[in-house]
């Protein structure tokens, strides 16, 4: 008996051990025992080229993900950063006045430099961070994921909103027909998707060269148009009606909604964890930042401040309807290319992220294959409906880039990154004598987020409720 056991016992102890492989040799037991032996070599080869063939999906949807260099990376801060924004400040100097316009573009200008220096530092010591909701994590735990994620989401889908409505306003302006809003609003939608569905910032870096000069030779365009205008207008320069100070009747409703237009145009740190987790050398990043940060600057403040002084306080937001007449087509018609091109990046972004969340284990979210192309396409698909629902809903361009700003860029560009360095980047006491200089500037950043979010919010709010409702019917229309 005691030999009939060891025997028994080595005769199975092969079987189970072969190749390393107990499930493997389960299978091929059990298709021994139906007599289909033959087939499990053959499953088995079939297994390998699988695995191999994923490795291989996997490696070169790494590599695929992984090309940005540090100007390229400009290229596309630039692309999701020099947009409409611009063409909100003029109205926004109206506001505020000259002087204070200058201070506060020039002043929000470097601390939004300095806050995503910020953000690139906690990407260099925490690489895993790809997406702005990973930082929440590292912030709140599960709930600042979900939190932020959230914000991250929204904000990024009111942007899109922000470039369809501004798709509309410009085809209504080219063409004179206003009847024709809603359809517009669908041929913006439509060209936003279709510019989204390369996945890699890399090939939107490619764009980013025309999306640069659409740009600059529209508020060029407005700007020389306006100064002509004014030139020759009675009186001349003289004559037109622009103050260094702000307008007698500003509100506080006003006053708040100009700047929260002036942050919404520097809220590009809000996308640079998603971009950085594709450089190839992260560390970069600082040149990227400053070269963005001074080019945004200055474009920002001789647009905002030009047309203001050629238009006076009657210039319009956005600023190209202030050019007027075949002027203002002509510069509707060259800023084409930055609405839509600049639009679709912020749709590749929150559609990175969404994706990349629901298939995060899978072979899928490197979207280089037919399944991985298709739920891709559909992610990009719904953004897009919902940001054209947003652009129908809140036909009011400073007034949804108000909202935006004061409820979402408010934290990514301001109050979150001050709370990263306390948290996260912060060694030692904060009233060390090596950091208290970083501490007083970082609660300072803190505060300029929570009195954007809740002051703004509410001026938001008060501007739309006190809008006539005859007015809301005709938005669309007026445009």
């Amino acid at each position: 008996m005691a030999d009939g056991t060891t025997t028994t016992t080595t005769t199975f102890a092969p079987a189970a051990t072969e190749k390393n492989s107990p499930p493997l040799a389960a299978q091929r037991s059990s298709d021994n025992a139906s007599g289909g032996g033959p087939l499990a070599g053959e499953s088995s080869e079939f297994e390998e080229r699988r695995a191999d063939l994923e490795k291989q999906k996997a490696a070169e949807g790494s590599a695929h993900f992984h090309r940005l260099g540090w100007k390229r990376l400009t290229i596309v801060l630039i692309v999701e950063a020099i947009a409409l924004g611009s063409l909100s400040l003029p109205a926004a100097f109206a506001t505020l006045g000259m002087v204070a316009g200058v201070i506060c573009c020039i002043g929000l200008g470097l601390v939004a430099i300095y806050t995503s220096h910020i953000v690139g530092e906690v990407k260099i010591k925490f690489p895993d961070v790809a997406h702005y909701a990973d930082a929440g994590r590292l912030l709140m735990g599960k709930f600042g994921y979900e939190l932020v994620g959230a914000m991250f989401v929204l904000q990024l889908t009111f942007l899109v909103g922000s470039h369809c409505l501004t798709g509309t306003i410009a085809f209504n302006s080219i063409t004179d027909n206003g009847a024709c809003s809603v359809v517009f609003g669908v041929v913006s939608a439509i060209i936003l998707l279709a510019l989204a569905i390369p996945p890699s910032f890399a090939e939107v870096a490619i764009l980013g060269y025309i999306d640069f000069a659409s740009i600059l030779a529209a508020v060029g365009i407005t700007i020389v148009a306006t100064g002509v205008k004014a030139g020759s207008a009675d009186g001349g320069l003289a004559a037109v009606n622009w103050s260094a100070w702000p307008k007698e009747d500003v509100t506080f409703t006003d006053g708040f909604i100009a700047i929260t237009n002036i942050v919404f145009a520097y809220s590009f740190s809000m996308c640079q964890f998603s971009f950085m987790d594709e450089m190839h050398t992260p560390r970069d990043y600082v040149k990227s930042i400053w070269a963005l940060g001074i080019i945004e600057i200055g474009i920002y403040t001789l647009t905002g401040a030009l047309v203001y002084a050629f238009v006076g306080v009657d210039v319009q937001s956005p600023s190209l309807l202030s050019a007027g007449g075949l002027v203002a087509k002509i510069a509707f018609g060259v800023a084409l290319p930055v609405i839509f091109i600049s639009g679709s990046i912020n749709t590749t972004v929150v559609g990175r992220y969404l994706h990349g969340r629901y298939y995060k284990d899978s072979l899928l979210r490197f979207i280089n294959t037919p399944r991985g192309w298709a739920t891709w396409l559909v992610v990009i698909s719904v953004i897009t409906l919902a940001a054209f629902v947003i652009a129908e809903v809140i036909p009011f361009f400073s007034d949804l880039l108000s909202i935006s700003s004061s409820l979402f860029v408010s934290g990514f560009t301001f109050y979150l990154p001050a709370m990263m360095w306390f948290k996260l980047l912060r060694k030692g006491s904060w009233y060390a004598r090596e950091n208290i200089v970083k501490s007083l500037a970082n609660g300072f950043c803190f505060f300029i987020g929570i009195a954007v979010l809740v002051c703004g919010t509410y001026a938001s709010i008060v501007d739309i409720v006190s809008l006539p409702l005859l007015f809301w019917a005709l938005a669309p229309a007026s445009h």
